[in-house]
């Protein structure tokens, strides 16, 4: 059986203000913003820093690190910033077919908290993953737009 993930596509980073984490992540690793979005119906403000480039499974999209700031206090980034504070919010996978990822998790009995994909980052198609299933991590799987 052929792996579903084929790279770590992201992490997502909650933090309280997206201008500051973006200029300690410039002057510390030197990353650049490759894309800055709103998602309303995620409730926030991001800026996605690519890093490095995934050449092992002849995938030229770069990493990236996600950088989340809360729309409000009652958006789930805005719960989790309340809960936890800044830090480590979720890891991104990229796959090939996210319908097909999904039915296949789905039936290993890892609860989906998307049954259906849902529009991402820069046009991506993405769903979660119930982090209880999952070690407590909160998993993205992220079928990125456009031939790689």
């Amino acid at each position: 059986m052929l792996p579903l993930l084929t790279r770590i596509d992201h992490v997502g980073i909650a933090c309280r203000d997206l201008d500051a984490a973006i200029g300690r992540y410039e002057a510390t690793f030197g990353l650049q913003v490759v894309s800055l979005e709103v998602n309303e119906e995620q409730g926030v403000r991001e800026a996605m820093l690519g890093v490095g480039r995934a050449v092992a499974t002849g995938d030229l999209r770069p990493g990236y690190v996600q950088l989340l700031e809360p729309l409000g206090p009652d958006t789930p980034v805005g719960r989790f910033l309340a809960r936890r504070g800044e830090g480590l919010h979720h890891v991104g996978y990229g796959v090939q077919d996210i319908g097909q990822a999904l039915d296949a998790i789905g039936v290993r009995g890892v609860r989906l908290l998307d049954e259906r994909p849902r529009h991402g980052s820069m046009g991506a198609s993405i769903a979660f993953l119930h982090p209880a299933d999952l070690g407590g991590v909160l998993t993205e799987l992220v079928q990125a737009a456009g031939p790689a």
